[in-house]
């Protein structure tokens, strides 16, 4: 699955992006914003992480800008289950943040996953990520006013966390293919 947006092509991962992927994920802000378990860091621990089996409607993709000089690692971003609710979770490297494109690829995303048959998505942010809020409520998300204890492994203890949710039976803004992205089968 691949989704093209006005800027970003977003498709799963290949053995190729190996040295890429452990470029982007060298940052210490992302290894401490992503929670749960550290992204890979190293050339062997890229490779198993991109070859682990994913869960058709649970995609994961990476963010890459589409230009004449060849595509850039933007981020990644991807679905997955928590408890009984299905979680997004995105990153975006360094030399990219701050220019939009994880609103886009997570608007693409949010489309992807209604058509997948999701009828709601939560993301948690840590609060100390303001970047995170705005990009959460542009892609219409709803703070729920929750927050809860949540363990980061790039920081190594639980830090605390804000719950936000978007409801994707109905649609929380003006959606077209050029804001949100076009999905392709493949």
């Amino acid at each position: 699955m691949f989704i093209r947006t006005e800027r970003l092509f977003l498709r799963p991962g290949w053995p190729e992006d190996v040295d890429d992927l452990v470029e982007a994920l060298g940052d210490d802000l992302i290894q401490r914003t992503i929670a749960v378990s550290a992204m890979p860091s190293t050339r062997e621990a890229a490779r198993k992480y991109l070859d682990r089996p994913r869960d058709p409607r649970l995609p994961h993709f990476f963010m890459y800008l589409r230009g004449a000089r060849g595509a850039k690692l933007v981020g990644g971003i991807g679905l997955g289950k928590f408890q009984d609710d299905v979680e997004v979770g995105y990153w975006i490297a360094a030399d990219y943040r701050g220019q939009g494109y994880a609103i886009e690829a997570l608007r693409a995303v949010v489309d992807q996953a209604r058509a997948l048959g999701h009828h709601r998505l939560i993301a948690r942010h840590f609060v100390d990520s303001n970047a995170s809020v705005r990009v959460l409520e542009a892609a219409g998300f709803r703070d729920t006013g929750k927050e809860q204890l949540r363990y980061s492994a790039g920081r190594g203890e639980e830090a605390l966390a804000g719950l936000y949710v978007v409801d994707l039976d109905r649609r929380s803004w003006n959606s077209s293919s050029e804001q949100s992205g076009e999905a392709l089968s493949a």
